[in-house]
């Protein structure tokens, strides 16, 4: 036993930090390339912005398709972060108040998209937008629709996750103490729950900006391609760094989101606390109820 244990613990690093290089060594030698001063994507030829600002007519922020592939991406997943963020949180405060077989349906029906092919959900919305609700158009408004039906089980999880590790007795402790169901929810269960509505932000947020099955299923054309279809239809057709630079813009946003999503959480748990938090919560209530 003794002689095992440590080539145990010599072998999980290196498995961990060769993970981590296969993953990330592909990924920086596109944003590498991103700044090659030559057309070449596999041969460097020099460091420079060309691609990014320099070229008149190719480069990312000079392209009128590559910004416009940017600002639809930002704004597809923007959008239905805003949308999926309160639907999710009362479907999950929703299906977690109730009992019995009705909760084990609900939560089954929620699960389906976590699931189903992604390519599947997307025929699936194509077929249903252009024949049964054919007054919604395709491009950004179906997109949006078939986003939001896809990555609403995502905060749906994230969030009835939460509330089973947080439980009904801080809420029940609400009502003892004067408050109202709406006030129970709004004071105590609410800022319980940031951490976890945190998180399924950036789930969606991320999700979202990288789709490619279902924005491409509902798009309308050039109109309504986002970053992911630029990058696609780019390198069928013969691509610059160019597209390294969008691929790195995506890269960077994503990561970005993230960021700011753990900055904000952690300055949130310095400032609240959960049991600071909960204790002014209630400090709150039990003046409501007085």
């Amino acid at each position: 036993m003794s002689t095992i244990a440590p080539r145990r613990i010599r072998v999980l690093p290196i498995l961990a930090w060769g993970y981590i290089a296969w993953s990330l060594v592909p990924v920086l030698i596109a944003v590498a390339y991103s700044f090659n001063d030559g057309r070449s994507r596999t041969m460097w030829q020099g460091f420079s912005f060309r691609w990014w600002f320099g070229d008149p007519n190719a480069s990312v922020f000079r392209d009128e398709s590559m910004r416009q592939a940017i600002v639809n991406s930002l704004v597809l997943a923007t959008a239905t972060m805003l949308i999926v963020a309160p639907l999710g949180i009362a479907l999950a405060v929703g299906s977690h108040r109730m009992r019995g077989k009705l909760s084990s349906g609900v939560q089954g029906l929620t699960s389906i998209p976590l699931i189903t092919p992604e390519i599947v959900v997307g025929a699936a919305l194509l077929l249903t937008i252009t024949r049964l609700f054919s007054g919604i158009p395709l491009g950004f408004p179906a997109q949006l629709l078939g986003n939001i039906t896809f990555s609403i089980s995502a905060v749906v999880v994230i969030v009835r996750a939460r509330l089973v590790s947080i439980g009904s007795g801080f809420e029940e402790a609400a009502r003892d103490l004067g408050a109202t169901r709406m006030q129970a929810l709004r004071y105590v269960l609410m800022p319980m729950l940031w951490p976890s509505v945190m998180a399924s932000l950036v789930v969606v947020f991320a999700t979202v900006i990288d789709d490619f099955v279902i924005t491409s299923f509902l798009s309308a054309g050039v109109d309504s391609e986002t970053v992911p279809l630029r990058i696609y239809s780019s390198v069928r057709g013969g691509a610059t760094p160019a597209l390294n630079a969008l691929a790195t813009l995506l890269v960077a946003t994503t990561f970005a989101a993230l960021t700011i999503a753990l900055f904000a959480l952690s300055h949130w748990r310095k400032r609240h606390g959960e049991p600071g938090g909960i204790r002014a919560a209630l400090a709150d209530i039990t003046r409501m109820g007085e």
